[in-house]
């Protein structure tokens, strides 16, 4: 079926040797390949680009995304306005309380938050950084 709708797309010949050679290449190959491509002319893959490992690669891809779905906010720095920082980092964890607020940012680097979904880990971040704190999202 597919090589009906190339020969009504009217593929020229030497265009169909090269997809007909791609196809029969192996996922570590295509990888090779696309590496190459990049290095050669200097272009990236577009997310479209990952459709073509039907092999098991695609479930990898989804694995490492999920993985990324969660993050821990870490205090890196608590910047020059203190007390602002404390502010903010009593107001994303209520159960502390004004002495162990102090503490957690006195003593950056320092994780405020784990495994936080990624929208309400850069909500915290912009948060944090808006009073004055250097925050790592990891």
């Amino acid at each position: 079926m597919a090589e009906e709708q190339k020969k009504e797309k009217g593929l020229p010949s030497k265009l169909d040797k090269i997809a007909k050679e791609i196809e029969s290449l192996t996922v570590v190959e295509l990888s090779e390949l696309a590496n190459y491509l990049e290095d050669k002319f200097g272009v990236t893959p577009m997310a479209a680009a990952v459709a073509a490992p039907a092999q098991g690669g695609v479930s990898q891809a989804s694995e490492a995304k999920e993985e990324k779905s969660t993050f821990n906010v870490v205090l890196a720095d608590m910047g020059a306005n203190k007390l602002a920082v404390i502010k903010t980092v009593r107001e994303l964890k209520p159960d502390l309380g004004l002495m162990d607020a102090k503490k957690l940012v006195e003593s950056a680097p320092k994780e405020i938050l784990t495994g936080v979904k990624k929208d309400a880990a850069e909500e915290a971040k912009k948060k944090l950084e808006s009073a004055g704190a250097k925050v790592e999202l990891k």
